[in-house]
């Protein structure tokens, strides 16, 4: 590809960006950036979710991954979508009961302060750490369209990418981004939907055949049931349900797009049809890997030894011009659709947690929001080099593996907090919480030789939240809220 019109690509892609974030930050303030001022229609943020949710993982890693799996990863959105509506059941109207901006003043109410910063480093952690792998797919595609011609190191892409998106979302927040979100939610959709048709129409497939070939692949089986792979339908399945309950329902990133619609009913609303939209989105993304096997196999193509670079490298040099700069847009939309809510979440979280910024004046929250929205680019940037160095593995593998890790503990808090009427010792919340995912991290290794030939997957997470709501209990006395 040619690199000055892949610059010209991502220069008016970040114009147009920049010029949304212009009109839709105008007379905004701090409680703007953080609730839109609880004004969103439900319909624009079901929509812009779908972006925040996608990024560039399932852009690229889910199509590439189909190579070693299959579908197989149909059977963890299946549970997705069972975690949503337990979000939107449960969740929403505790949230909205309690009118928080920061979810995890919910452990504040139920516990106490230390169980309260607890759960909102655990969110930092965890999102720190996701983005940074999901920004790291832009980065990297980045890298191979542009900057590698004019021998740009990775770290100044990586620089550059967070900052665009630093500056479009420093003045409007969590008001923007549902905005900017909605955009590229239709661009990276029309990516990957141009991309189907290209490869049909190479291949000479009409929509008949082409639903033929993706069923009868070897690349399309969903179900999967022997008990000691890490993907067994139940394994899988209630994985699904627990990781979209930490990573949607205790997820500030997630939950503030929420909490910015006007009334409980209007999120739910929002959560119930975005939840269809999603899992019609990912199987979309499944079908296309399968294609792109295809694809490779019909026309002899080697494959890449990372299954990540395969789109990619097919977008680049095998599928024509006008795909590979729709893959190009689409990557970039994927991935800032993600990192743009992740940053200004990362911002509420450690505002409203650890700086006490709801009793500090307006001038002080302002300089404070900035600094920090700063400081999380900053860190964003230090873990992506980082990861690139020591990650061998899938992203989408890498990300759902860390979050069994950072997620656990804050499933076990609110499982606890939710289902029990328990008083527990909040000073030993902390110990609890990092006393988990290290027996966790332990029990996974070595779970071969403990459990006859088990192996963990994604459910790790689930083990990890029950150690910490068995460690709560054993904190805890009988009492009444």
């Amino acid at each position: 590809m040619n690199p000055i019109l892949a610059f010209s690509i991502l220069f008016g892609y970040f114009a147009i960006l920049i010029g949304i974030s212009w009109l839709t930050s105008r007379k905004t303030d701090s409680h703007t950036f953080f609730t839109a001022n609880r004004r969103s229609p439900w319909y624009l943020v079901a929509f812009s979710m779908i972006g925040t949710t996608i990024s560039g993982v399932t852009f690229i890693s889910v199509p590439g991954e189909v190579g070693n799996s299959a579908f197989s990863y149909f059977q963890f959105i299946m549970g997705n979508l069972a975690g949503y509506w337990i979000v939107a059941g449960i969740l929403l109207p505790l949230y909205y009961r309690l009118n928080l901006v920061s979810i995890y003043t919910y452990l504040d109410h139920r516990f106490g302060i230390s169980s309260y910063k607890t759960g909102s480093f655990f969110f930092l952690l965890s999102r720190v750490i996701g983005a940074s792998f999901r920004l790291y797919l832009a980065a990297m595609v980045l890298q191979m369209a542009f900057f590698d011609a004019f021998n740009i190191p990775f770290v100044l892409t990586v620089t550059l990418t967070i900052f665009l998106i630093w500056l479009y979302t420093y003045r409007g927040g969590i008001k923007t981004i549902i905005w900017t979100d909605s955009l590229q939610t239709i661009l990276f959709l029309t990516s990957v939907i141009l991309t189907i048709i290209t490869i049909s129409n190479s291949l000479g497939y009409d929509f008949s055949s082409l639903v033929n070939a993706v069923n009868e692949s070897p690349h399309s089986r969903i179900f999967f049931w022997d008990w000691k792979s890490g993907n067994n339908f139940f394994k899988q399945f209630l994985s699904g349900i627990f990781i979209t309950i930490v990573m949607v329902g205790l997820d500030q990133d997630m939950m503030q797009k929420n909490l910015t619609c006007k009334t409980r009913k209007d999120a739910q609303k929002n959560m119930f049809v975005f939840s269809f939209l999603f899992v019609g989105v990912v199987f979309l993304f499944l079908c296309l890997g399968a294609l792109l096997y295809i694809y490779a196999e019909k026309s002899g193509i080697a494959l890449p030894s990372r299954t990540d670079n395969l789109y990619p490298l097919l977008a680049f040099n095998y599928l024509g011009l006008v795909t590979g700069l729709a893959f190009l847009v689409g990557i970039i939309a994927a991935n800032c659709a993600s990192a743009d809510s992740a940053l200004t979440a990362l911002t509420t979280a450690f505002c409203y947690d650890f700086l006490s910024f709801a009793t500090k004046p307006d001038a002080v929250k302002s300089r404070q929001r900035k600094l920090t929205h700063i400081g999380f680019a900053l860190l964003l940037i230090i873990v992506i080099l980082v990861f690139r160095i020591i990650n061998d593995e899938s992203v989408v593998m890498a990300v759902f593996r860390v979050a069994g890790y950072t997620y656990g503990p804050l499933l076990g808090m609110f499982a606890f907090g939710i289902l029990s009427e328990r008083k527990v010792t909040d000073k030993v919340v902390p110990y609890v919480c990092v006393l988990s995912p290290v027996l966790c991290f332990f029990i996974s290794k070595y779970s071969s030789l403990l459990f006859n030939g088990y192996k963990f997957g994604f459910e790790l997470l689930i083990l990890n939240g029950f150690l910490t709501f068995i460690g709560l209990l054993l904190f805890s006395q009988r009492t009444k809220r």
